[in-house]
Parts: C-alpha cells; sequence; structure tokens
C-alpha cells in the first residue's frame, strides 16, 4: 500500500467514526487497532502497538496534567476565581469599560487554572455579559473580550493545554510552559490597548455609571486579601520553573498545594467543593490520557505504515520556503479549528507536522507556541469557530451570530499581531527558556 493510501485510510477511518458520534480518544484507538491490524501483522502487531502505547503512559511529564487541572477547580469551586473577580471590579473603580479590563485580567487569571477555553468561555459568558448589558455595554465591548482571554489562558503558564502539546510532542515542558511568559504579557497588552482605543473611539461603548468611592487603604485591604495570594501563587508557579527550583512536576504540584491552602484560609474548603474539584479534574485528566495513549499509537503506526515519512517528502518536495509552508500549517489548525475541539487537533495534527517543521528547521518549542495560538485563534474565527456558538448559546437572547463575529474580529487580529511577532523576533518565545 502507498504511503497516502495508508494516510486516507487511517484518517478516513477516524473522521467516520467521528461522523458518526464516537467519541474522540477511542475513535483513535479504534482506527490504530484497525491499522495495526492491517499494518502490523494481524493479532500480534494489535498486541504490540497496544504495549507501546501503555508504556507512554508512565512518562513523568504526564503528572502536572492532573496536578494543574485540580489546582483550577479548586480556584473556581472554593470561590476564589469569585473573590478575585470581585476584588479587580471594585479597584478599578470609575475607569471607562472597567468591566471590560475585569474581564480580561480576571478571565485570563481562570481560564490559565482551568486549562478549559469552552468552560471558560460559557462562565464569563453566564457571568459577565448579562451584567455589562445591563449597564449599557454595547455588544463588542462585552463579548469581545471573553472570547480573547482564551488567547491567553491557552500560553500563559501554567496550562494544562501546552503541558498535553509538549508530552504529545515529546518536547520539554519546562521550556514551552516558560516560553509562553512574554508573549503572553504582550498579548494582554495588546488586548488593554484595544480596550482602551475602543472606549476613546466610542465613549458610549462602555458609559460611565456611580461606584463607590473607596479610599486607598481598602484597595490595599482587597489587593492584599483577594488579589495577591491568588496571583501569588501563580508567578511563584512560574518563577520556580524559570529559576529552575521547580520541575514542570514539582511546580503544578506546589500550585495545587497553594491554591488548597488558600481555599482552606478563606474558609471555601468545604467536603462538596472537594469532591466537585476532584471529579472534574479527574474527568479531564483521563480524556488526556486517552488522548496521549491514542497520540501514541497514531504516530507509531503512521510511521510503521510509512505514512509519516511520504508525507514529509511530498510536503518538501514543493521546495516551498519554510515560511510559506509554515503558513500552510497554520491554515490548516484554522480550518480544523472551525470544526474540531483543540485536544483532537492535537491528536490528528501533532505526529504530521512536528516531524515536518523538525525537517524545515523550526525550533521545536517556538513552533509549539505558533500551534498554540493557531488552535486558540481557530476557536473564535467565522463562521464556525466552536467558541462563537458557546458564547452565543449563554449570551442574552437578543445577541445575533454577527454581533459575536463583529466582537471577535478585533481580538483575532491582536493575536495575529503576536504571531507575526512570534515570527519576525523568536528570542520572544526563546529567550526565558534559553534556547
Amino acid at each position: 500500500m502507498e504511503w497516502y493510501e495508508a494516510l486516507c485510510l487511517l484518517l478516513g477511518a477516524i473522521m467516520v467514526l467521528m461522523a458518526v458520534g464516537m467519541p474522540v480518544a477511542l475513535a483513535f484507538l479504534a482506527a490504530c487497532i484497525l491499522g495495526a491490524w492491517i499494518f502490523m501483522g494481524g493479532q500480534r502487531g494489535v498486541t504490540q502497538l497496544l504495549n507501546n502505547g501503555l508504556g507512554s503512559l508512565t512518562s513523568f511529564a504526564l503528572v502536572p496534567i492532573p496536578l494543574f487541572l485540580l489546582m483550577g477547580e479548586i480556584f473556581f469551586f472554593t470561590g476564589l476565581g469569585t473573590r478575585m473577580f470581585n476584588a479587580i471590579d471594585r479597584l478599578l473603580g470609575r475607569l471607562p469599560g472597567r468591566l471590560s479590563y475585569v474581564t480580561v485580567i480576571g478571565g485570563t487569571g481562570f481560564s490559565t487554572l482551568s486549562g478549559s477555553s469552552m468552560g471558560s468561555t460559557a462562565l464569563l459568558g453566564s457571568l459577565m455579559v448579562p451584567d455589562m448589558i445591563a449597564r449599557g455595554y454595547k455588544k463588542h465591548m462585552s463579548i469581545g473580550p471573553i472570547l480573547g482571554t482564551g488567547g491567553l489562558a491557552i500560553i500563559i503558564p501554567p496550562s494544562a493545554l501546552a503541558v498535553l502539546l509538549a508530552t504529545l510532542a515529546q518536547i520539554d515542558v519546562g521550556a514551552l510552559l516558560i516560553a509562553g511568559v512574554i508573549p503572553g504579557l504582550i498579548l494582554a497588552g495588546l488586548y488593554i490597548a484595544l480596550i482602551w482605543v475602543q472606549t476613546r473611539l466610542d465613549p458610549s461603548a462602555a458609559p460611565a455609571y456611580e461606584v463607590e468611592a473607596l479610599p486607598w487603604s481598602a484597595k490595599l485591604g482587597l489587593i492584599l486579601r483577594d488579589v495577591v495570594p491568588m496571583v501569588s501563587v501563580m508567578v511563584l508557579t512560574v518563577l520556580g520553573m524559570i529559576g529552575g527550583f521547580f520541575t514542570p512536576s514539582e511546580a503544578a504540584a506546589f500550585g495545587a498545594l497553594g491554591v488548597l491552602i488558600l481555599a482552606a484560609i478563606y474558609g471555601g474548603l468545604t467536603w462538596s467543593a472537594i469532591k466537585a474539584s476532584v471529579k472534574g479534574a479527574l474527568r479531564v485528566t483521563l480524556m488526556a490520557y486517552l488522548i496521549v495513549f491514542g497520540s501514541a499509537t497514531f504516530s507509531q503506526l503512521l510511521a510503521f505504515s510509512g505514512a509519516s515519512s511520504g508525507l514529509i517528502r511530498w510536503a518538501t518536495g514543493f521546495e516551498l520556503a519554510p515560511l510559506a509552508m509554515l503558513m500552510v500549517m497554520f491554515a490548516v489548525l484554522l480550518l480544523l479549528g472551525m470544526f474540531m475541539e483543540q485536544i483532537s487537533i492535537m491528536l490528528l495534527t501533532v505526529p504530521i507536522f512536528f516531524p515536518l517543521a523538525q525537517t524545515l528547521g523550526f525550533d521545536p518549542i517556538w513552533f509549539a507556541l505558533i500551534m498554540l495560538l493557531a488552535l486558540e485563534i481557530s476557536f473564535t474565527t467565522p463562521p464556525f469557530g466552536l467558541l462563537l456558538f458557546v458564547m452565543k448559546g449563554v449570551a442574552p437572547p437578543s445577541t445575533t451570530m454577527r454581533d459575536i463575529y463583529t466582537a471577535a474580529f478585533p481580538f483575532i487580529g491582536c493575536s495575529l499581531i503576536l504571531v507575526v511577532l512570534l515570527i519576525a523576533f523568536p528570542g520572544i518565545a526563546l529567550w526565558l527558556p534559553g534556547r
């Protein structure tokens, strides 16, 4: 069988199984078993493939995933996230568009810890949009910042999705997490600048309203009580990895323990909160482990059938410049993101794209960061980006898809500016990891 026939067989089987409603991880596993039976000699090949896949689950690099997820679940279910949101809201006072700033700042903190862009969008959409609309905010000022926070969440550490991508691609987890710090801060600055420009061009987009004026002593108290403790857990986790004091696994354990201690101090550590946090983290962790298992077996099957090497020879045979090939891969990720979830896209593309990127001479950490940004941009790309429909589901009934598209475009533009900056100046991503 030619390499392209093998590739079409494997990808076609996955697409058909997903189309009939089979869960993504099981669809990949079923396709891999079929491929192993055909390409690796029947039952003995299937046994060998499954044994190799089980070996991938013993990687120590997977440890941060459940710990980062538990960290985010505790942050949400114990009320720590709500305290931080409310404090930031009161601290910004009468600043024009302050609820939009609150969404970017507070939403980034929650999204980063939760590791779920869809969950974060649903939560922020149901929590913030009705209040902002009631206060006279135009729809692009209420919806846009919520859609934008996902781009920050996916690259600012600690990011469970970045850990999963690094594990699938077999690159340094700590280096990828650290590489996202400076680009994440730049993207946050672009978002804040965008909101500032929007409020200056159209003051009526975010009308001012009377709020209680707080003395400086009260503001300092809010900062010390409800902001610094929560932010310090994330900051210390990142600084520990940058300084070499923690491995990613130790940093994840430190972060989970820190949030647990804070929840106990603030009185939110109830038995029901613990059960809900563990249940949420366990559900996503099991899914992530199935994804890793499926990816490991899929990668081996692509290599054994000759599909991956044939695809690389075919792609490089066009003699496109590396930048042009990068744009092609970026476009593929944007297209897939309109129809598939991020983890599914990674499972499908990582075994193909990373060997190709290595052939083209791209730094794997830099390429992984570009890929993370492409995945997040694709989630909000009209007309079929999944986050657009999540927002439609939680926004007020009067909100149209056109309103959501209009709100998303400026924030997509900010993310594309960051991608251009990373291509022009790779050191933005590679300076902190020392590559």
